[in-house]
């Protein structure tokens, strides 16, 4: 058989979330090495349920999700994502306006894939979460990034986004609370999204997946809310506010201009009927989360578990000398900076495979996060407060054996320099001379 190659399509994605970093650590893991993964979301495997009323729910109606359900989800469950909408202020939502996905990852996919054509553009954050990008690549789509500015608590720089639209720009993804920052973004910075888009006739792409996970009594705006007219998609799950990632349980909400929109509204609705429907059992779920007791709230309070476990991330990080950090105001995440004159590295990748091989702790890299400087990466602070000191001891420890070895490295350079040896030189002849 000749060599089957990949698509080329997959050339330029990129997502190191689960890439080369994960590969090793899942080599070492074989090996019998316990590693601390502080790399992914992924609230189960650090003891956070979902909630009991949410598995019971499902379980008794498993007799029931044997069968296919319609192509955009259980009548139960679009019916509640609608009333949970309309709580949240987006107007003119009705139940065909619902699309229930296997995540909101499944329906990511899925808007972008009827969105583009080859050689068009979607605006996305720097930073972003990269599975953004990657499905704007396998789309035939081009991934134009806007900046996010860290001077100024990571918000979206507008006068960036507006610079970038093109006449080939489709629409303007926005990750609000973000991932991988952490931040929330303010109403004003909202309202300047919705007009740029306005004026440029852009879809927005709202992913609003951490919309509950917030700290210091910080209120989440739906992105939808804030218009009538300018056509949003909104996309969130199941995974994190209600610990249930495995349930593969998720939503997506068409609002805004849909008359304007019905071509592309006729594309959604082929691409649903084609995957014939979404996992069924996670389906059910939806209703009770969304209708029932919200423990997230018990979680993110003060004192609450992700909220102890963010002070205590924070304080540990910021506390290592060249590391400074915006403090996260939602999420599960934050996302360090490593100052370039203290940690001059050059392929971050590689880096961070250095740390998880010496300190058998796993971090993303900043430029897995679509990040253009070696300089920053992601930390997950999920883990148990006894792990995530002893997790970020080992990163400090790493960290402060590389700038003992960087300043030594410096030491020499600056005795090496070609300037002083150059004075010295006639001096070091005079003396062979003697």
């Amino acid at each position: 058989m000749k060599t089957l190659k990949k698509s080329s399509k997959l050339a330029h994605v990129l997502y190191d979330i689960r890439g080369p970093i994960m590969d090793r650590a899942k080599q070492m893991e074989d090996e019998g090495q316990h590693l601390i993964k502080l790399n992914i979301g992924n609230l189960a495997a650090f003891g956070f349920d979902a909630p009991e009323e949410v598995q019971l729910d499902m379980i008794r109606n498993l007799p029931n999700s044997a069968g296919y359900s319609d192509s955009k989800g259980i009548f139960a469950a679009r019916k509640a994502v609608m009333h949970y909408t309309q709580a949240q202020g987006t107007q003119g939502v009705t139940l065909d306006d619902i699309y229930l996905g296997n995540g909101a990852s499944d329906l990511i996919a899925m808007a972008t894939n009827a969105l583009l054509d080859d050689g068009d553009e979607l605006l996305l954050p720097a930073p972003d979460y990269p599975l953004w990008t990657a499905v704007t690549s396998l789309s035939g789509g081009s991934p134009v990034h806007y900046l996010c500015d860290e001077a100024n608590g990571w918000i979206p720089d507008l006068d960036d986004i507006r610079a970038k639209i093109t006449p080939r720009t489709k629409g303007i993804v926005v990750i609000n609370p973000n991932n991988p920052t952490g931040v929330l973004y303010p109403d004003d910075v909202l309202r300047g999204i919705v007009d740029i888009a306005r004026e440029f006739g852009l879809v927005i792409l709202a992913d609003e997946v951490y919309d509950k996970v917030l700290y210091d009594d910080v209120q989440h705006t739906a992105l939808a809310s804030l218009s009538t007219d300018v056509l949003t998609l909104t996309f969130n799950s199941l995974s994190k506010s209600y610990r249930a990632c495995g349930y593969r349980a998720g939503w997506m909400v068409v609002s805004g201009d849909k008359g304007a929109a019905r071509d592309y509204i006729e594309g959604l609705d082929m691409l649903a009927n084609m995957r014939l429907c979404a996992n069924v059992p996670g389906q059910w779920a939806i209703q009770t989360a969304l209708g029932g007791y919200q423990s997230i709230n018990d979680l993110v309070r003060e004192g609450g578990r992700l909220h102890r476990q963010r002070e205590l991330a924070y304080e540990l990080i910021t506390a290592i000398p060249g590391v400074t950090c915006v403090k996260p105001q939602a999420a599960l995440y934050m996302f360090p900076r490593l100052d370039p004159e203290v940690y001059p590295i050059q392929d971050d990748r590689q880096f961070f495979l250095q740390l998880l091989e010496a300190t058998r702790v796993m971090l993303v890299q900043g430029t897995g996060f679509n990040w253009s400087r070696p300089d920053h990466f992601r930390i997950v602070f999920l883990p148990h407060e006894a792990d995530l000191r002893e997790a970020i001891g080992r990163i400090a420890k790493f960290l402060g054996d590389y700038r003992a070895k960087h300043a030594k490295q410096r030491l020499v350079s600056v005795d090496a320099d070609p300037a002083e040896q150059a004075v010295d030189a006639p001096v070091k002849l005079a003396a062979k001379a003697g």
